[in-house]
């Protein structure tokens, strides 16, 4: 979608350049197809699936009628072309105005959206206007659309790539996170594919194990609910294990600091009585 969008940006761009350069006599041959390129570019919005789809579709319909009626009017005196072109502009400045204002809370490029709507529609009344009867006036306004929808759909483009970029970060984990990902995914995919009754504690069941073998009915609880519960257990037989304290890697407390060092064997347990009778108690309070 950005990509077309980036495409429309340049055509627009050399189609506001072109223009200008143009005898007055190739306004009405030239017109037409300008305004069909943008009932195109409103069908491939309509086709990307936007929550706007349908009224894409519907301008793309309108500007579709609209190209048409410039390429089979005979006007010399420029009158059509200019109406045409004209209320071209006043559609498309109007939508992009109610649009901008619509997504002013979720698009921080909004406000230019708005700006540009506001440009092409006062371009519209300019070009309906009695002050848009001659040739140089209707290039010069076709050469404002050009540089307008170019920049509209430029912004547009570069705004859809950066939403498409931030997505994709989103969806790449960190490696840890992707491996217990990847742990989880496995051992549901054996939970699923194993059908075996769980086996229970006697002691805290009060049954035998159940026998292994396949398991006739779907599993007793979900994968989620094992994992759950496994940690539970596990937890409880570390408590009665006597097993407590910060977990590897929390933060040390104050008071361990001034802990000594542990024994780690005989002779170092024979020092550490020794020293601790050769130092006389302190009262509490350290005086």
């Amino acid at each position: 979608m950005w990509g077309f969008l980036m495409f429309a940006a340049a055509a627009w761009l050399v189609v506001g350049w072109s223009v200008l350069r143009l005898e007055p006599t190739d306004i009405t041959a030239v017109a037409g197809p300008i305004v069909l390129f943008g009932a195109v570019c409103e069908a491939v919005r309509a086709l990307a699936g936007t929550r706007t789809w349908w009224l894409n579709a519907a301008l793309a319909a309108l500007f579709a009628a609209t190209g048409t009626i410039m390429l089979v009017s005979d006007d010399s005196g420029y009158t059509t072309t200019a109406a045409l072109i004209g209320w071209y502009l006043l559609v498309r400045g109007a939508v992009d105005v109610a649009v901008g204002i619509m997504t002013r809370g979720a698009d921080r490029v909004w406000s230019l959206v708005v700006t540009v709507g506001v440009l092409e529609t006062g371009l519209g009344f300019l070009a309906a206007s009695p002050l848009a009867r001659g040739a140089q006036s209707v290039l010069i306004i076709l050469g404002g659309l050009g540089v307008l929808r170019a920049v509209a759909d430029l912004v547009t483009a570069l705004r859809l790539r950066e939403v498409a970029a931030k997505g994709r970060d989103v969806l790449e984990l960190p490696p840890e996170r992707a491996a217990g990902l990847a742990g989880y995914s496995a051992g549901h995919t054996d939970f699923e594919g194993s059908g075996r009754a769980r086996a229970k504690h006697r002691a805290r069941d009060g049954a035998a194990i159940a026998p292994a073998g396949p398991h006739p009915g779907p599993h007793p609880e979900s994968f989620h609910d094992r994992v759950v519960r496994t940690t539970a257990d596990l937890d409880a037989m570390l408590a009665q294990a006597g097993i407590t304290g910060p977990r590897p890697g929390a933060p040390v407390t104050p008071e361990a600091d001034d802990l000594p060092p542990a024994p780690d064997s005989p002779r170092g347990i024979e020092s550490a009585r020794a020293a601790n009778a050769a130092q006389p108690d302190h009262p509490a309070g350290g005086h």
